[in-house]
């Protein structure tokens, strides 16, 4: 059974949904397989975890070489994944490899997508996702999310098969993940 018989193409297109204005209750609207899915505002711990990671990203960019890398950390940005499959996503936090510039971004500059899952983040929304961004060919993805208190970072590399889990960590102790930038990272500081 193929994707398309899964998951029938909905009638709203990537130019469409870039169209619309943002929700103005700060909820986030994206487009997965041309139906679009609207997720509540972002809690305030799910914010500051995406601000702080941010931060620590940019810090190990500027250590590493800084903008000579070409490199650039943003937030929750638009991502044209598949025009195709009407697919766009706004990932937590994305390492770009071009300037941020403009309302939404192809797949194609993403180096990094992060996203940090909620409760309300279903199985299928996050193997949905997953996939879109391995389709895509976004070199690394990063989930993290809250288990048991405790912060917990995977970091996946795209092979040849899709997506291979290269690290994993909690706020216990620092983290090195391997790209886009080596790192690393303290994750109780993504906690307030």
């Amino acid at each position: 059974m193929t994707a398309a018989l899964r998951h029938p193409i909905g009638p709203t297109t990537v130019d469409a949904w870039l169209d619309m204005a943002p929700p103005a209750d700060g909820s986030r609207l994206e487009l997965i397989y041309g139906h679009l899915y609207m997720s509540p505002a972002p809690s305030g711990e799910h914010q500051f975890a995406g601000y702080r990671l941010a931060r620590l990203l940019e810090d190990a960019l500027s250590a590493a070489g800084g903008p000579g890398l070409g490199l650039y950390v943003v937030p929750a940005v638009n991502v044209r994944i598949s025009s195709a499959w009407r697919t766009a996503l706004i990932p937590d936090v994305a390492v770009l490899t071009c300037p941020p510039t403009g309302a939404s971004f192809a797949a194609g500059v993403l180096a990094a997508a992060v996203e940090i899952w909620s409760a309300g983040n279903s199985r299928e929304e996050r193997e949905t996702k997953k996939a879109a961004y391995a389709a895509a060919g976004v070199p690394w993805l990063w989930t993290i999310e809250d288990v048991a208190g405790q912060v917990r970072l995977s970091v996946f590399q795209l092979g040849a098969e899709g997506y291979e889990q290269v690290a994993t960590g909690t706020a216990a102790a620092p983290v090195h993940v391997p790209g886009p930038v080596p790192a690393n990272l303290d994750l109780s500081r993504l906690k307030p």
